[in-house]
């Protein structure tokens, strides 16, 4: 891009600094998302709360799968 067109472009400048920054916050929620260990913290906490009375046994096994899903995928 010469210079008239980087002149030309330049209110668009804060648009692109936005997109950036909202591309790397989907990067960073995708890579936590499918994180072993976050996974593996929160099957924990899920055993958890079911030993505590917190959750029934379908909410803990409908919690397990989706976290054994996010796991495998």
């Amino acid at each position: 891009m010469g210079l008239i067109g980087g002149l030309l472009t330049l209110p668009l400048a804060p648009v692109r600094g936005l997109a950036w920054v909202f591309d790397q916050v989907v990067d960073e929620a995708e890579t936590q998302l499918h994180d072993p260990g976050r996974i593996r913290a929160e099957l924990a906490d899920a055993e958890a709360a079911l030993e505590r009375g917190e959750i029934d046994e379908a909410t803990y096994e409908a919690l397990e799968q989706e976290l054994l899903d996010r796991l495998r995928g």
